[in-house]
């Protein structure tokens, strides 16, 4: 049974109703804006927030601390989406969404008051990240519902767009709040949170109430519980595949990663199993049904991937290569990076409350088909670049790509949430934001293992010749060449300088250094009591080796073979989104709430007369009508 929830002054006028929905706009659009901006500038501050807790992250025994802070935020939130996103759309999309607010900003505070150094510290800070991942959850999956109750049909791609340019916009951002405030102090990177937070959640509690559809369902246990256990663990063997295991440079062969993987997606098919068979479902697979529904959230678990690739080989290929190459230090690399990404956040905040506000007339297809048409040909232009490229180029690709990812975004959120019935939209867009999460996750499964595989072929012999012609020795040399790439990756995306790290750990035979033998090293001299092969070479050597320009060089051919593999899988990830978007049809609006839009044209009033849908722009001269969910009529 559905029931409507009144608001809390009924019969209030409707310049009440109006202010109320700008307000709805501006608290979720904050409560994105945090969420997102939280995710990257925990990305950027990772080397301040290890060197704070004291510890390396490119210790092999630490690569799990670095890789759980990094991912463990999203697959909380992947997880939980849809699952808390359903208990909204039961108990109230407002009180979900409220909770989720001060959940975050009680996360944050206790990030930020870290007790412990070292593993103990990492710990602390992953298990708050997982709680702090599910405030996020709670925001995320009833923010967008919220809206979409707030607002009527004919405004809702405006609204989603500013949401959506707060939600991507947020995330860059991040990476440059991450570089200053991770100079002042590590904990800073979490104190940012706490009064944004606090205020955000003062605010919702005080203005934001329920108007939207409420059912009285139960909740589905079975599938909750088979649904989050398949999806973190095919997460969690995402995760871990990405470190090497035994002979390999990656684990994707490694058993546990396979039991992980093939486990959690029998138990997510025995979910979906269990959804079609229970009376009020967490998942609702009818609404694969809707074509505007299934085809959006296709291009859009397709755009997400392509999207989280990108972000992440850019930061690795401006960290690791162009920024060292034009005489920055490497511990400054994560800050530039934030600031000379900035021409893809510009693009998209150019482009996203546009596009939004031509789809509420348009529908969402000509828009979220062109966006992915033009992000594939960003990628494909990408994919030619040179290593050191010259950055007005750069910038403006990066500028298409945003510009074109903003055209996508906010009209395929709208075609999605435009399709649903009311009652069901706190568990459409947690579905929705599965898709998008989910797809955040494999992109770097995807595109990680794609670049170790491009890495794989040529580093090791570029890396060995490299050392040798400094005086490495042959033996050591040709070990240290043919250690998994991925460690060469994960300094590159840190802003470390791998060099220094492993020849200030090793004695001049390859012998590891014990701990205690292991000193502090910089450009010029060596401590007293050095014995690492790094002061074991002349001192021009030792110069050139941990210089701004060896690594960025030695890496920067083997690293392009990769980023070729990479782009190339991004641009056929959107050019099938392209696809998918053209295939969800013309404008449409579910059923249940084209009633609502009689007043809005002669043409819309006589389709829904007729017991159709429209299935065009309205005002186009072309109407298109589904009558019945069966056959088309014109």
């Amino acid at each position: 049974m559905s029931t409507t929830v009144a608001p809390d002054n009924p019969g209030g006028a409707l310049e009440t109703q109006d202010r109320y929905k700008w307000t709805v706009l501006s608290n979720t659009t904050l409560g994105i804006f945090m969420s997102s901006l939280d995710a990257s500038i925990v990305l950027i501050s990772m080397p301040a927030i290890f060197r704070g807790i004291g510890l390396d992250p490119l210790q092999p025994s630490n690569v799990v601390y670095l890789l759980w802070m990094l991912m463990g935020y999203m697959v909380v939130t992947a997880a939980l989406v849809v699952t808390l996103g359903r208990l909204g759309d039961i108990f109230g999309r407002v009180k979900m969404y409220n909770a989720g607010f001060l959940v975050f900003s009680l996360a944050s505070l206790a990030l930020s008051l870290c007790p412990w150094t070292g593993s103990h510290g990492a710990m602390w800070l992953i298990a708050w990240r997982v709680v702090q991942g599910t405030g996020g959850a709670l925001i995320m999956a009833n923010s967008t519902a919220i809206l979409t109750d707030a607002f009527p049909v004919k405004e809702r791609g405006m609204a989603m767009g500013i949401n959506m340019v707060a939600a991507i916009a947020g995330s860059f951002i991040g990476l440059i709040a991450g570089g200053f405030l991770a100079d002042i102090h590590w904990r800073a990177v979490f104190w940012i949170n706490v009064p944004i937070g606090l205020f955000g959640t003062a605010w919702a509690y005080w203005k934001l109430r329920e108007v939207g559809t409420t059912t009285d369902a139960k909740i589905d246990w079975w599938g909750n519980l088979t649904f989050a256990v398949g999806l973190v663990m095919v997460l969690i063997g995402i995760t871990y595949g990405l470190m090497p295991h035994g002979h390999s440079n990656m684990g994707w062969t490694g058993p546990w990663v396979l039991f992980e993987l093939i486990g959690g997606i029998a138990i997510l098919l025995l979910f979906v199993w269990i959804e079609t068979r229970v009376d009020d479902p967490m998942f609702h697979v009818d609404l694969f049904k809707i074509r505007a529904f299934s085809f959006g959230n296709l291009s859009g678990l397709l755009s997400s991937i392509g999207r989280g690739g990108l972000q992440f080989m850019l930061i690795i290929w401006l960290q690791g290569i162009w920024l060292p190459l034009h005489g920055y230090s490497f511990e400054r690399t994560p800050l530039w990076a934030g600031i000379y990404m900035l021409p893809l956040t510009l693009g998209f905040l150019l482009a996203g409350p546009t596009a939004g506000w031509l789809s509420d007339r348009y529908g969402a297809r000509p828009f979220a088909t062109g966006g992915m048409i033009g992000a594939t040909i960003s990628f494909i232009l990408l994919m030619f670049l040179p290593a050191d490229f010259s950055f007005p180029i750069f910038a403006s690709l990066l500028l298409l790509n945003g510009l074109s990812m903003g055209v996508f975004a906010a009209p395929n959120t709208t075609g999605i949430m435009n399709a649903v019935p009311p009652a069901k939209r706190g568990a459409a867009n947690g579905m929705r934001m599965t898709f998008f999460n989910a797809g955040m996750l494999l992109s770097i499964g995807l595109f990680f293992s794609l670049m170790v595989a491009g890495l794989s072929s040529s580093l090791p012999s570029t890396m060995s010749s490299g050392l040798r012609a400094q005086g490495v020795p042959v033996q050591v040399a040709d070990g240290v060449a043919h250690e998994p790439p991925v460690a060469d990756l994960f300094a590159a995306f840190l802003g470390y300088n791998p060099m220094k790290g492993i020849l200030s750990k090793i004695a001049p035979d390859g012998r590891p250094l014990a701990a205690d033998e292991v000193k502090t090293t910089d450009e010029v001299t060596c401590p007293p009591g050095d014995v690492s092969l790094l002061c074991s070479l002349p001192e021009a050597n030792r110069n050139a080796l941990i210089g701004k320009t060896f690594f960025p060089n030695l890496i920067s051919k083997p690293f392009k073979d990769g980023l070729f593999i990479a782009f190339s899988a991004a641009a056929l990830m959107c050019l099938i989104a392209a696809a998918a978007s053209w295939l969800r049809g013309g404008y449409y609006v579910n059923p249940e709430e084209a009633a609502d839009m009689k007043s809005e044209s002669a043409d819309l009033a006589g389709a829904v007369a007729s017991g159709g849908v429209v299935d065009a722009a309205p005002g186009s001269g072309e109407i298109e009508v589904t009558v019945g969910g069966g056959g088309r009529s014109r």
